[in-house]
């Protein structure tokens, strides 16, 4: 009985960290990390943040639950490695042309983070084609990558919320520790070298 109540309240912590750190979560966080710190007016945090916030989280989380509501997707985080690059397509689709506008006069930094989450966007829609590759361990770890030169050394605890991202994907089975592991080995590196190019 005992081991049954561990074995559930295990998987309700999975859930919930696979759910609070999803990557669309941290998509939607993270620009607007950028947009805050950048900005010198409430006026251009809503221009920047707006623009970061509906081309890399509105427009392609719209696309997930519009697949899920018609029923070509299975989930939100499209557990199903067949359907995922269109959804993903689309996703990387927005975030270049919301590049293409932070272009014009965006502060690097916001810059950089935009063109981030394209690269590592595209990095994991290129690898899913043949592999399922933990998204949400990729993007965790871009995220903790780009706070730590966006935000100072104190961003490094964020690293520990990777490691319980990773467990949560393995403890609901939707991915195996080589998946995991690839996706922090691909999000971390690619995020740090892109926006430390850029910022």
């Amino acid at each position: 009985m005992r081991a049954s109540r561990e074995r559930r309240a295990g998987a309700r912590a999975a859930r919930l960290l696979t759910e609070a750190l999803a990557p669309t979560v941290l998509v939607t966080a993270l620009p607007l990390i950028a947009a805050a710190r950048v900005s010198r007016s409430a006026g251009q945090f809503l221009l920047w943040g707006g623009i970061a916030l509906t081309f890399c989280a509105v427009i392609p989380i719209g696309v997930l639950v519009h697949g899920v509501r018609r029923g070509r997707l299975t989930d939100r985080h499209v557990g199903d490695r067949t359907q995922r690059a269109r959804p993903l397509s689309i996703g990387l689709a927005s975030v270049a042309a919301g590049l293409l506008l932070a272009a014009v006069r965006a502060p690097a930094e916001l810059f950089a983070v935009i063109l981030v989450v394209f690269v590592v966007g595209a990095a994991c829609t290129l690898v899913n084609h043949w592999w399922k590759l933990s998204i949400h361990a990729a993007v965790a770890a871009a995220t903790v990558a780009v706070l730590v030169p966006l935000a100072g050394p104190a961003a490094h605890v964020g690293w520990a919320l990777v490691a319980a991202v990773g467990w949560s994907r393995v403890r609901l089975r939707d991915h195996t520790w080589p998946q995991v592991l690839a996706g922090v080995a691909l999000g971390g590196p690619l995020a740090a070298g892109t926006f430390l190019a850029l910022a």
